[in-house]
């Protein structure tokens, strides 16, 4: 199958590999810097503004959930490609939505609902009943125990861990290693060990 990927940088880098792994056959990628226009990246050549992409196959290769989320409502007539990497380990009743990427190494267990276009990074561990909400992003080497309930657009940072049935706000940030044990809001900074918010900021 022909894959297009939007974005260029350290994630898209990841995705490529991963993309040539599963055996598709990479056409290139677009980007809005016009710097990386007409160049090469990967091997692979940029093909101008993410607008242009009007239809065809592809997966946005970008870290931040707030852009995948302006992007995914932007192109309207793509066909988003769900990605899995050959060494992670998904149970059979796992659901997965459109244009999420599961990185290398990671572990997902059985009950597991993730919404479209999230990121499921290196080696992250999401236990039985989780519910990852659409555009969340769930970082390297972190663990989620069972029934964690991850809102729409947030990001769990590198090596945090979740209790069980803790529900994490919409469009949240939880820092680097922290511990969660109680529920957290919308729109809030996370951390510490017990995480508590530090600041509040806007939608």
């Amino acid at each position: 199958m022909e894959l297009f990927l939007i974005g260029v940088g350290g994630h898209s880098s990841v995705i490529v590999e991963m993309v040539r792994l599963l055996g598709y056959k990479l056409q290139g990628l677009y980007d809005d810097n016009p710097i990386t226009h007409n160049q090469e990246f990967c091997g692979l050549k940029v093909l101008g503004p993410i607008d242009s992409f009007e239809s065809g196959s592809g997966v946005i290769a970008i870290g931040d959930n707030r852009i995948r989320k302006n992007i995914d409502n932007r192109l309207t007539k793509v066909n988003w490609e769900t990605l899995i990497h050959p060494s992670a380990i998904i149970s059979t009743d796992v659901e997965i939505g459109e244009g999420t990427v599961i990185m290398a190494g990671a572990i997902i267990q059985p009950g597991v609902k993730i919404g479209k276009h999230c990121i499921i990074n290196t080696g992250a561990c999401i236990d039985h009943d989780c519910q990852i909400n659409d555009y969340a992003h769930i970082a390297p080497n972190t663990s989620l125990a069972g029934g964690v309930n991850v809102g729409e657009g947030t990001f769990i940072g590198i090596g945090s861990s979740i209790i069980p049935n803790v529900k994490i706000g919409q469009w949240s940030k939880i820092g680097a290693g922290s511990v969660v044990v109680h529920d957290q809001p919308d729109n809030c900074t996370v951390i510490g060990s017990p995480a508590k918010p530090i600041k509040f900021h806007n939608e």
